[in-house]
């Protein structure tokens, strides 16, 4: 991963976001991985990007099926994994760790708390890894996770698997939508709109919020509004601590309509 832009942002924007913080624990924010998108590592930077801009620490939990795997040292140290990549952002390679917290009844949550005392300085942690391992982590249905996709029909289809296997085994019924590709193209609105119908018709779940990243452009490029926006939002997810009208800028930029067709194609899945 590359160290992510900074940017200037208003204090008070800023500040808003200590306090938020300040009474509540670290963020945890879901990512589901797609093998499919070959861009998934730059719409990782991205969210990096947008929590670096707010002033906040982050650490990539990289757990997905194509992720560098965890090393021996993970099981006698996890905090001496952790690889600083820039002033605000760490990484820990994670392939295959999340499995190794499974307890008797299934759930893998203390894997949570043991990221937390492994970096105590990160205020928001992305937990990148396969929706069946997220399932077993997650121990909260307020998290709200973000699904991976771009143009390519067989991403779209895994990004709805994942909110398949979610929404039926871990009862998360909320998500969002990171796509790799151009933020005007009229295909990008289609599959939003497509994975949308399927979740509410199928699965009962909701496409809250989506945006794109494009990934030819330069890592030093600003980032869009609605990247910015979806960061944000996900912060105010949890209720706890939550500052009263946090709630009531985290809306959407892209309001969807739901469209119902008879059989859609992703659904199959």
């Amino acid at each position: 991963m590359r160290e992510p832009p900074f940017s200037k942002t208003p204090q008070d924007q800023a500040d808003g976001l200590r306090k938020l913080f300040a009474a509540s624990r670290v963020r945890f924010i879901p990512v589901v991985s797609n093998p499919e998108v070959l861009d998934s590592g730059v719409l990782l930077e991205g969210l990096c990007a947008a929590f670096s801009e707010m002033g906040l620490q982050t650490l990539v939990v990289d757990a997905g099926e194509l992720s560098p795997a965890a090393t021996e040292m993970a099981a006698v140290d996890l905090s001496a994994c952790v690889e600083r990549l820039s002033r605000q952002v760490s990484y820990l390679a994670a392939r295959g760790l999340p499995l190794r917290y499974i307890n008797a009844n299934g759930s893998a949550a203390e894997f949570l708390q043991a990221l937390s005392e492994a970096a105590p300085q990160a205020d928001v942690m992305i937990l990148h890894a396969p929706a069946a391992e997220l399932a077993r982590v997650l121990n909260s249905r307020e998290l709200r996770p973000v699904l991976l996709a771009d143009t390519d029909a067989r991403s779209v289809t895994q990004a709805y698997a994942g909110m398949k296997w979610l929404s039926q085994r871990a009862g998360i019924m909320v998500y969002s939508l990171l796509m790799a590709c151009h933020p005007q193209l009229r295909l990008a609105e289609r599959i939003a709109q497509q994975i949308s119908s399927c979740g509410d018709g199928f699965l009962g779940a909701v496409l809250r919020d989506w945006a794109c990243m494009d990934p030819r452009t330069p890592p030093t490029a600003p980032l869009s509004p609605e990247v910015r926006h979806l960061a944000r939002e996900l912060l105010a997810v949890v209720p706890q601590g939550l500052a009263p009208d946090a709630a009531q800028q985290a809306r959407p930029l892209r309001p969807l309509v739901n469209l119902r067709p008879a059989r859609p194609a992703v659904a199959a899945n």
